[in-house]
């Protein structure tokens, strides 16, 4: 691994895709269920990288290829070796919602006080934690990785790569219960993290208001942050004249309050918030400079936005969805003031095993309950609560055939589903 780290260090930086080739990189050749990549390392040296790691000897024809055992075993071991060259802050962050957007806003935070690496996008599982940790440069002050997890074991192999000094989970709900079985296994899993830091001598930054993470995080040490007045950090929603969230914190002295406006729609971001808050000042970023970051962050990638497109005002939370998430979005979306009719469209959540049909009749009806108009798009809710008369289409392409029929037009419209339903393509005839 010390050859591999020595030839790391003298390189551009890896790359996986012979698409995206990184003349004088490293290329790993990493293979899945339906490709070996080993069949592209001679492509990828032949467009300029340095050198390839194979795991196929018959590939390895001279020393530009570095043979392994395992090239995904290897390009984390090397990520590993490289981490350990910082003695910086590492903190992790994952959760079953909030964990991107926590991860962009306390990036924002940092950001403007010190050097910061941090995720881009949701680069969060075995593969992006490692292509994460290897863009860390001597000039990194702090480095933010956010982990995702699908089944038992997932944060503990993250953690192990990753080896954070600091962690914080968002909250835990039900997400890929196909893979965890049971909300018994999410939090097993996510509290890996808190395991971790308790056997590393870690600090976790814990939610105050969230019951189940105060008694997991139990005896380990933490910053606490949440709107009740013992938190460490205190903050609280507060009325404001747009959709967006306003939000107000007390300051460090605990004599004074700073209030701001996000750019993020619903008041389900403000624990988002304040973990940012929280995380600034522990590493000294002053509240004046918190405030601000968080004022100017601007979401994208359909998480939380607001987007007037001249004919609607629509609430993009299409990113992503679980019961847990979806419900919040609803119940926020049904407390909005507008003088706009409202319009959800809400897509099939994915990943939930043999709690599925149940979970999106759980919606059908809590969307009944609230009284709002609805589409709902994909197979899950096509087959959900059959004898609830609601409007249904197998897929976004049905959805978009009807919405370019009947073009809604003044309304506020809330777009939210799993990403594999695609419903941002609905957003170019609203």
């Amino acid at each position: 691994m010390s050859s591999l780290l020595s030839r790391f260090l003298a390189s551009t930086g890896v790359c996986t895709d012979t698409r995206k080739p990184l003349p004088g990189g490293i290329f790993f050749a990493l293979s899945g269920p339906n490709f070996n990549a080993n069949a592209f390392a001679a492509q990828a040296l032949k467009d300029g990288c340095a050198h390839a790691v194979v795991d196929d000897p018959a590939v390895a024809v001279d020393d530009r290829f570095v043979l392994v055992p395992d090239v995904l075993i290897a390009l984390q071991e090397l990520a590993r070796e490289h981490r350990r060259t910082f003695d910086i802050p590492v903190i992790a962050i994952t959760g079953t919602n909030g964990k991107t957007t926590t991860k962009e806003l306390t990036h924002a935070v940092l950001q403007v006080d010190r050097p910061t690496l941090a995720t881009e996008g949701n680069l969060n599982n075995h593969i992006g934690v490692p292509l994460t940790l290897l863009k860390l440069k001597p000039e990194h002050r702090i480095a933010i990785i956010e982990m995702g997890a699908s089944k038992l074991g997932d944060i503990a192999e993250l953690c192990a790569i990753a080896e954070p000094t600091h962690g914080l989970i968002t909250n835990i709900g039900k997400a890929h219960l196909e893979g965890f079985g049971s909300l018994e296994g999410v939090v097993r899993t996510k509290t890996e993290l808190y395991n971790w830091l308790r056997t590393h001598g870690g600090i976790a930054f814990v939610n105050g208001d969230d019951p189940l993470l105060m008694v997991e995080s139990d005896g380990l040490p933490r910053v606490t942050y949440g709107t009740d007045l013992v938190c460490d950090v205190w903050g609280e929603a507060e009325a404001g004249e747009s959709h967006c969230l306003h939000f107000l914190f007390e300051d460090a002295q605990r004599v004074g309050r700073w209030h701001g406006e996000t750019q993020l729609v619903g008041a389900y971001n403000l624990p988002n918030v304040l973990a940012a808050v929280c995380i600034g000042r522990h590493f000294d970023v002053p509240d004046d400079r918190i405030n601000e970051a968080i004022s100017d962050y601007k979401p994208a990638n359909s998480r939380s936005q607001l987007k007037d497109t001249g004919r609607n005002e629509l609430v993009l939370d299409a990113y992503n969805a679980n019961p847990t998430s979806m419900a919040a979005a609803l119940k926020n979306f049904n407390d909005l003031r507008s003088d706009r009719k409202k319009l959800a469209i809400l897509g099939d959540m994915r990943e939930l095993g043999e709690t599925s049909l149940a979970e999106h009749a759980a919606i059908i009806h809590l969307v009944q309950q609230l009284g709002l108009d609805a589409l709902f798009v994909g197979k899950e809710f096509m087959q959900a609560s059959p004898d609830v008369p609601v409007r249904r289409f197998a897929d976004v392409g049905a959805a978009l055939e009807i919405l370019k029929a009947h073009p809604p037009n003044g309304q506020l419209i809330l777009v939210k589903g799993s990403r594999g339903v695609k419903l941002e393509e609905v957003v170019e005839v609203l």
